[in-house]
């Protein structure tokens, strides 16, 4: 859609460059960064026809990533609080929820465009926290972009980077706590096995 518009000269992005300046944004900030001179509604009318042919392609072609339904067993066994914080369009994220089975897993979907401010701000976080009840220091966050990471960690949590698109380096320079390749990484799961170990000491302590 950017080479349709002319954008950078005709010639397509890069991946480093949708790493560092797209992954993750919120569509009124990428908007003026990628359409400074454009007047702000024609920006957002782009903006919006975008989110449709994600949500034409998402429908055909979303996977979820390798572990998911593991994942969400484990959280599920252990009766943990859980919330979808996105900077996606509400129907986008709805369409992904729904996709992927777990419109019954969350307890909540908060979206950035609905907070005084959008990630890398804390503020969804925060407003995720506060709707299902949870303490920022017994909440950990997943997340798969700078913009996120940087939220997560600005809102007191610990993050785990996903490495499924963006540069190591960028993730951790965003501030994640450690990075998994998917949600079936060894890491991820001794990690997991650890902090359950150190609760139930704690308990019995």
């Amino acid at each position: 859609m950017l080479q349709e518009v002319g954008y950078n000269g005709g010639e397509p992005i890069t991946e480093e460059f949708f790493a560092k300046n797209i992954s993750g944004g919120h569509n009124d900030d990428l908007a003026r960064f990628l359409f400074p001179d454009w007047d702000h509604k024609t920006a957002m009318k782009f903006m919006d026809d975008k989110e449709a042919m994600f949500r034409r392609l998402a429908a055909e072609k979303l996977k979820p990533v390798e572990g998911l339904h593991k994942l969400c067993r484990w959280i599920e066994d252990r009766r943990l609080k859980r919330a979808a914080v996105t900077n996606a369009p509400r129907a986008n994220a709805e369409l992904m929820i729904s996709i992927l089975g777990l419109s019954d897993f969350f307890e909540v979907l908060v979206v950035g465009s609905e907070c005084e401010r959008a990630k890398p701000f804390p503020d969804p976080y925060l407003k995720a926290l506060k709707l299902i009840g949870a303490s920022s220091d017994h909440t950990f966050v997943f997340e798969d972009s700078a913009s996120g990471i940087k939220a997560g960690v600005a809102a007191g949590m610990p993050v785990v980077g996903l490495r499924t698109r963006n540069p190591e380096g960028m993730l951790l320079d965003a501030g994640a706590a450690l990075l998994i390749g998917d949600f079936e990484d060894p890491k991820l799961w001794a990690a997991l096995e650890e902090d359950e170990r150190r609760a139930a000491a704690a308990g019995g302590a």
